[in-house]
């Protein structure tokens, strides 16, 4: 039986995920529609019921990928790849669908295609979370440290531009 980041990669090969990158690099160019999007993820992953510890820790790393995105797209963290931030978008975009390989209507089967994306996603750049991590421990800190600077986390709207 293939593990989780093995079937992850064959869903990623999969035609239906190219149309998913297709959007997602349309998408790049409209930051206020990824940001609905980004929350609609997280939204949804965020609406677990299993307790285990592996899916949750996959669940932790699926909104790591939601607050990365985020950042990217509001311009506050550029130290990423064009092509991740597709990739990773056309993963969200993917666990939003309710067209996907395995419907999530079905009760536990149906989310294991997108944890399999996800984990797949993580599996390929777990460097680029990292490092992103980082990035996000030290702004929590610089912000901890001189409250009076206000929210580093707060984009100014002047960067978001426009859709």
């Amino acid at each position: 039986m293939p593990t989780l980041a093995q079937r992850g990669l064959q869903i990623s090969k999969n035609v239906l995920f190219s149309l998913f990158i297709n959007r997602a690099a349309k998408l790049l160019g409209k930051p206020f529609k990824v940001i609905t999007v980004l929350n609609e993820t997280a939204d949804k992953l965020a609406d677990e019921n299993s307790k285990d510890n592996k899916f949750k820790q996959l669940f932790i790393t699926a909104l790591a990928l939601v607050r990365m995105m985020r950042s990217y797209i509001t311009g506050e963290y550029r130290q990423i790849q064009t092509s991740t931030v597709i990739s990773g978008l056309a993963v969200l975009l993917y666990v939003l669908s309710p067209v996907d390989l395995i419907p999530d209507f079905i009760p536990v089967v149906g989310f294991l295609d997108d944890l399999s994306l996800i984990s797949w996603f993580v599996g390929k750049f777990h460097i680029e979370i990292t490092r992103y991590r980082d990035w996000e421990m030290q702004i929590t800190q610089l912000a901890a440290a001189n409250p009076a600077q206000g929210d580093p986390l707060l984009p100014a709207m002047a960067e978001l531009g426009h859709s």
